[in-house]
């Protein structure tokens, strides 16, 4: 009763969670079968699958239907149909789907999603596919990591995000400034680089996803990617957290003052018109080419400094995959064949570039296929994506890491504990010490509701 109970308040704090940044779009409607022709038999019919998928944007529903269509011209057995969601609905609605029995057999899902789905009995084990796809395409271990738990893995990774931090290389050689590697260097590097109406950095502090995304880098790179003791127990309060928040404080007063209110948008345009000269982001590729100089010589890109202490950079890194949710053995497999579809090279990259410059691969063989690489904005920034592609292999996310995973991180980030404690140092002047500590008492507080 006590678990029952702890998901359902997950469930609700995760409604008023703002988990993605895209834009809306009505959903599309699945497209109705076929009709079948008079006198076929009834087990003739085509087997059908519908895809609950949350990328919105019509550019990204319009490619997805591209390769739906021809998956099922391919393969007339199989009818693939999609019904875009969005995150804002999707923690209640799905469970929602899945108690009434209607839920749709694929679902797209991110870490602190699959649990909550897992709980309700019905998401399919996939160590075996995965194994299978491995051995084609090569998945990045810290992929496939934040699903693989309790035995099993519950979902097949399709796409990565990652931060890198983003500068222009004129402004550097301005400076004199050599793209950092360490703390030390990137601290005097934001001191060179404030100076005339500039700020050497751009940092959130708001109460909000993206201030936890950043946080969570400093902390990795700190040598505190590990939230959780191995039995559970919280260990946010240690002297490697306390670290990077204090460097974290350090760093930020070389951000511009508006900081407190930024989420992703406010710092990509910080950095579009040149007041920040550096910002930790998952691209600005779209918005600098766009709203800024898209000179993509200028355009900098490198993995996120670490501290003496650590031996080499990370970042976070969300690894968003889809879940097999039907029970029935011959929807299964039409689901499965449609993921080798989608993840095979050739089709791949033109899935990834539903949205150039953002969705990475989570396969070497994605890595290297040519229509990844073909799109005009990813030909543009091709050196650009592919420092992006190697940060991601040192991804990491909260609650997800060394084969862990604990479903009550889904009250922590709903209740963005990470960037409430960050305030408590940035904006109420606590010592770093003193606000992780109450920061490990406020995640103890909200897990136990």
């Amino acid at each position: 009763m006590r678990m029952q109970k702890r998901f359902t308040t997950i469930l609700a704090l995760l409604v008023m969670a703002t988990l993605v940044f895209v834009g809306c779009t009505a959903p599309v409607q699945p497209q109705a079968a076929p009709a079948q022709p008079a006198g076929e038999a009834v087990s003739a019919a085509p087997v059908q699958i519908k895809i609950w998928h949350m990328e919105q944007p019509p550019h990204r529903v319009e490619r997805i239907q591209q390769l739906i269509d021809e998956f099922n011209a391919a393969n007339p057995g199989i009818v693939v149909s999609q019904e875009p969601q969005n995150w804002g609905e999707i923690y209640t609605k799905a469970p929602a789907a899945v108690a009434a029995g209607n839920a749709p057999e694929l679902l797209f899902a991110i870490p602190d999603f699959t649990p909550i789905l897992n709980s309700l009995g019905k998401v399919q084990p996939m160590e075996e596919f995965v194994a299978e796809l491995d051995a084609l395409y090569t998945f990045y271990p810290s992929a496939v990591e934040p699903y693989t738990y309790d035995g099993h893995t519950w979902a097949v990774p399709l796409y990565n995000m990652a931060h890198s931090i983003w500068y222009r290389n004129s402004v550097f050689a301005e400076a004199g400034v050599e793209p950092p590697t360490t703390w030390d260097e990137l601290l005097a590097a934001v001191e060179t680089l404030t100076k005339d109406g500039q700020y050497g950095i751009g940092l959130p502090a708001n109460k909000q996803l993206y201030t936890d995304q950043v946080v969570y880098d400093f902390m990795i790179n700190a040598g505190a990617d590990e939230i959780y003791n191995p039995d559970g127990t919280l260990r946010f309060n240690n002297p490697q957290t306390v670290e990077a928040y204090d460097f974290y404080s350090q760093l930020y007063k070389f951000s511009p003052p508006d900081s407190p209110n930024w989420t992703w948008g406010e710092a990509e345009a910080c950095f579009a018109n040149r007041t920040c000269a550096m910002i930790p982001q998952f691209t600005v590729i779209t918005t600098y080419d766009t709203q800024a100089e898209g000179d993509p010589a200028d355009l900098g890109v490198m993995a996120i400094p670490h501290s003496a202490n650590v031996g080499e950079s990370g970042t976070i890194a969300y690894s968003n995959a889809v879940m097999v949710l039907t029970e029935d053995a011959a929807k299964q497999e039409a689901a499965k064949a449609f993921l080798r579809f989608l993840l095979t090279p050739g089709n791949y990259g033109r899935f990834l570039n539903m949205e150039p410059g953002l969705f990475l691969p989570v396969t070497e063989a994605g890595s290297a296929d040519e229509t990844f690489w073909n799109d005009p904005l990813a030909v543009k920034y091709r050196s650009q994506i592919e420092t992006m592609v190697e940060n991601a292999k040192n991804g990491r996310l909260f609650g997800f890491t060394n084969g862990n995973t604990f479903p009550s991180i889904a009250a922590i980030s709903a209740q963005n504990l990470l960037a409430q404690t960050l305030q408590m140092v940035v904006i109420d002047g606590k010592s770093a010490a003193d606000a992780v500590a109450e920061g490990q008492r406020l995640m103890e507080e909200a897990i136990e509701q």
